[in-house]
């Protein structure tokens, strides 16, 4: 029996009550709002110093449970992370292998887990990135609707023109680009999971003459500049720090001169893209995403440039992503029964910790989203953008 806590844990005057395997108890500080219920003896010393990884962890693999609304669980477990553990600003950046067949099996990893599972807390067209919410109140399926519908007005998109849609998930921001904007569309997956439905979703939606899905790696694109415009939405998260050279090369070889192209995804808080949040990257990296890197916006701004495409507007959607990611952790926390028969315990574990740590993340500036759109300029320097963004709004 542990007689008292060790000194590390006293006198921290936190929201945060222990629970250990003997049913003894100890509050941090009052009114818990937290309970860490500790089930293995020796994570009692591991939590003197407690990094967001291995608490997740210990969570994961059921040395504890956690007892709260899971955002305060988040919030209050970095807390006790940031008390007793110090920021590693000297940490190196992440740098994996990326190579077709390392790629493929990450995708796999994480999007072939079951499509009915994230239909459980995805909006009606499963869109899995960052909705755009006009005032902040939208709904998440009225919030994915107005992402698709502002993607698609950045690109200028006209009828009759040829989409490349770059990781094209389950085909939501493909099938509305045919339908609203009256484009042609070419996607690409490497989830064989996310492609069947996505297809079964084109025919039922009697598009199959304007979209077409594929599987296939984005090294495997054609270069002969037959597409008009090109989007890629939370794909290059997956490409690694030394692929970007060769992913920003493919979509400039893509595409037409004169043509768009829409860079939508996550983006590091460090220039040198070195991980934040005393361990989170490490569970992420472990759990989630294998072999994930984000690149900061000054790396890949310069690797856009330096392929010849001109960067001509960059937005932040760091808050919209932390909304939405919100209303996914809310949507997955009202169907747990639902998706414990789905997928396997530990896999909801994984999940429940990832979205409502992705929240946080974004909220507290930990990583960002960023919208770049670049055109390939005609040989002459011109290009064929309005003067202003006024278009965008109407």
């Amino acid at each position: 029996m542990l007689a008292q806590l060790p000194p590390a844990l006293q006198n921290l005057q936190l929201p945060l009550r222990l629970r250990l395997w003997d049913g003894h108890e100890f509050n941090l500080g009052p009114e818990p709002s937290v309970t860490i219920v500790v089930k293995d003896p020796v994570m009692v010393t591991q939590l003197t110093h407690p990094t967001l990884d291995s608490l997740g962890a210990a969570f994961v693999e059921g040395k504890l449970e956690l007892e709260g609304s899971i955002s305060d669980v988040i919030r209050v477990c970095d807390e006790l992370s940031h008390a007793l553990v110090e920021d590693d600003e000297h940490a190196g950046p992440v740098r994996s292998i990326h190579d077709k067949a390392t790629d493929a099996a990450a995708i796999s990893y994480h999007y072939d887990l079951s499509n009915e599972f994230y239909q459980l807390w995805l909006d009606r067209d499963m869109a899995y990135s960052c909705g755009y919410f006009e005032t902040g109140s939208e709904s998440l399926d009225q919030a994915q609707q107005d992402k698709f519908r502002h993607l698609c007005r950045k690109l200028r998109l006209q009828p009759g023109e040829y989409l490349l849609d770059v990781g094209c998930g389950w085909g939501g921001l493909a099938r509305y680009a045919a339908r609203e904007f009256g484009v042609k569309v070419f996607g690409i997956t490497l989830s064989k999971e996310q492609l069947e439905l996505a297809r079964e979703r084109v025919l039922a939606e009697g598009l199959e003459d304007q979209v077409e899905l594929a599987l296939l790696d984005y090294r495997d694109l054609p270069q002969d500049g037959r597409f008009d415009k090109v989007v890629s939405v939370g794909m290059f998260e997956h490409v690694g720090h030394a692929n970007l050279a060769q992913y920003c090369q493919t979509l400039f070889g893509a595409v037409r001169e004169g043509g768009l192209v829409l860079n939508h995804g996550i983006t590091a808080k460090h220039t040198d893209g070195r991980p934040v949040g005393r361990g989170a990257g490490d569970f992420i990296e472990r759990y989630v995403f294998p072999n994930g890197e984000l690149p900061h916006l000054v790396m890949i701004s310069a690797e856009i440039s330096e392929v010849g495409l001109e960067v001509v507007d960059v937005e932040s959607l760091r808050l919209h992503y932390a909304r939405t990611l919100d209303h996914w952790s809310e949507r997955l926390e009202d169907n747990l029964e639902a998706a414990a028969k789905m997928v396997p315990a530990q896999a909801l574990r994984i999940w429940r910790l990832y979205l409502a740590g992705c929240a946080y993340a974004f909220a507290r500036g930990w990583i960002n989203l960023h919208q770049i759109l670049a055109v390939k300029p005609h040989v002459d320097g011109s290009h064929e953008l309005p003067w202003t963004r006024e278009d965008l709004y109407r």
